[in-house]
């Protein structure tokens, strides 16, 4: 279909014909003409945010818990840069992000006009592509191919910048093609068959392998999970995660061995550490769970499978590299080790599972239980027992509520767990939950929050209450940021410099300012009425769980350590971490 249309309808119908159903913005002079078509229209809606971050984070939110690109819409200038911290969130944790951006009109540029910024400079390196539309003839495929851009390969965020004049200009419109296709970016989805045979016979004669998981097989879609589930039963094969992968393999599953990172269970760090062989599924290498490289699971061969061909021995380097979209290969791996009758050195595995067992036995995420104070721990544990028959998603903000979150929350399904890993974005949490519930309706969407973090965007409420969204914001409230203050303690000789929060504000009273509803829990005995008294509310609830102060998150790998040198809780002594700290002081790194 092709018409003659302003610039302004070419996007409206643009994110029409992607299927596009939301777009989280905030208005302004430069995308005022497209504003004005959105009122015009009752096939997109609007969600009207306080903050251009608090857009794409509610962006990703609606991306993650549903697989499709979110959208943004932001105005020039300060609606631009307002944006980055999202689009860089989303870069480093592979989510489908459309950001469309005003600009001013294409004759003003470059000449420091009202409200003008380079937006394809700034935004450059935290996107995987970005345009600057100067001419209207070129509008309608740079909308698509936005969508195609963002959504195939390794998923990312996307800018399209559009300057007013073209907003205003009349071309024509061309909908989406059937194949869209890029000649400059075409990603391999398929891996190379030779390899997957060889990865197939690595298997088989593995005696201590482990299958390491990322959220590159959630992106990968539904399909790539069940691929997954099916992998760990036919080989048995114990099986970890990333905290960005957490889901895509029951926490219930009986193969399951934890989340393995700087705050993972001490059995998979130390089945990292001990295995023979490492199966890496959609995942990068990072420094928080590799710990320090030259020491990182000295012992192993490594496969990585992986679609961004650029992640393959950038961190660490490995024997056998298959570039391809994860669900596609590990189609083929099951349709090979099936057909093949792979013979499996039962005893050894055996073995192996005996060794995994016992280190299950420390019980790694132990802690000390108060019948006077709520123990974060606990609170996180309550909250999962009153809600994990529910339709319930997760999102957190960034710290120590989110490690304990990843520990003690069990995910048995994909897409149900939000949360900002790479770039670590304090405020992540409660826009997110904003998108979750636009895309969810009618589920049960919680914040686990930190009290210092919640206040980076607490701004959202006020979106949650106009849009009647009844998200709750649970708030592990210890009057510090926690793991700065953790660090600070184990860093920087105790000195918590600034760590401390000394003027909360009271958020029982805020949540009612905004027009929400608040709860306050400090006693144990109370906290499960406490909890299912905020599941019944049908409004936005801001929880106030009082929690115990000073608590750090254990198990933890001290930076610059190897998978074996972990502080698990009872270990955690004044000697123990006198001996993660090198002579200067400082932790080794």
């Amino acid at each position: 279909m092709t018409r003659q249309m302003t610039g302004a309808e070419m996007v409206v119908q643009a994110l029409i014909d992607q299927g596009v159903e939301h777009v989280f913005g905030y208005p302004g002079g430069a995308v005022l003409p497209i504003y004005d078509e959105l009122f015009q229209q009752d096939k997109l809606k609007h969600i009207l945010v306080r903050h251009e971050q608090g857009a794409g984070h509610a962006a990703e939110g609606y991306a993650r818990s549903t697989g499709k690109p979110g959208v943004m819409l932001v105005t020039s200038g300060p609606g631009a840069t307002n944006a980055v911290t999202p689009l860089a969130d989303a870069m480093l944790d592979s989510i489908p992000l459309v950001c469309l951006s005003g600009q001013v009109p294409t004759a003003l540029i470059g000449n420091d006009a009202f409200q003008e910024c380079d937006t394809v400079g700034i935004t450059r390196p935290c996107t995987k592509h970005n345009w600057l539309v100067r001419d209207i003839a070129d509008l309608p495929r740079i909308l698509h191919e936005a969508f195609y851009v963002a959504t195939s390969g390794r998923p990312g965020p996307v800018v399209v910048d559009i300057p007013k004049d073209v907003q205003f200009a009349t071309g024509t419109y061309e909908g989406p093609k059937p194949s869209m296709s890029h000649t400059s970016y075409k990603p391999q989805v398929k891996g190379d068959l030779a390899s997957i045979k060889m990865a197939v016979e690595m298997m088989a004669n593995a005696k201590k392998p482990v299958l390491y998981t990322g959220g590159g097989v959630i992106n990968s879609g539904p399909e790539a999970t069940q691929l997954l589930r099916e992998l760990v039963s036919l080989t048995g094969f114990p099986i970890t995660s990333t905290l960005m992968g957490l889901g895509a393999y029951p926490a219930s599953g009986d193969n399951w061995v934890g989340m393995l990172g700087m705050h993972g269970t001490y059995e998979a760090n130390m089945v990292m550490h001990d295995c023979d062989l490492m199966v890496c599924i959609g995942a990068r290498f990072d420094d928080r769970i590799t710990g320090r490289t030259d020491a990182f699971s000295p012992g192993s061969k490594k496969i990585h499978i992986d679609i961004d061909p650029s992640s393959i021995n950038k961190n660490i380097q490995v024997d056998l590299p298959i570039v391809g979209d994860v669900g596609n290969v590990m189609d083929d791996i099951v349709r090979l080790w099936r057909s093949s009758a792979v013979e499996q050195d039962k005893q050894a595995l055996k073995s192996w599972w005996a060794q995994i067992k016992g280190w299950q036995a420390r019980n790694c995420l132990a802690y000390t239980a108060n019948d006077d104070v709520i123990m974060p721990q606990y609170a996180i544990q309550r909250l999962y027992e009153l809600t994990k028959d529910r339709d319930t998603y997760i999102t957190t903000e960034v710290g120590q509520h989110q490690m304990w979150a990843a520990q003690f929350y069990g995910f048995d399904e994909p897409n149900r767990w939000m949360t900002s890993g790479g770039l670590g974005t304090m405020g992540y949490g409660l826009p997110a939950a904003l998108g979750v519930q636009v895309a969810h309706p009618n589920s049960l969407v919680i914040d686990i929050a930190g009290d210092a973090s919640v206040l980076m965007t607490m701004q959202e409420m006020s979106t949650a209450i106009q849009y009647r969204m009844p998200i709750k914001i649970f708030i592990l409230n210890n009057q510090y940021m926690g793991m700065v203050r953790q660090w600070q303690q184990l860093l920087h000789g105790n000195r918590l410099s600034e760590s401390y929060t000394e003027a909360l504000p009271d958020f029982v009273k805020l949540a009612e300012a905004y027009g929400g509803r608040g709860i306050r829990c400090e006693k144990p005995s109370e906290l499960d009425a406490a909890i299912q008294e905020m599941i019944d509310c049908d409004e936005p609830v801001l929880f106030d769980c009082r929690v115990a102060n000073l608590t750090n998150c254990f198990p933890m790998i001290p930076s610059g350590k190897a998978h074996n040198e972990m502080l698990l809780p009872d270990e955690a002594n004044d000697e123990a971490i006198e001996n993660a700290i090198g002579e200067d002081g400082k932790m080794l790194v």
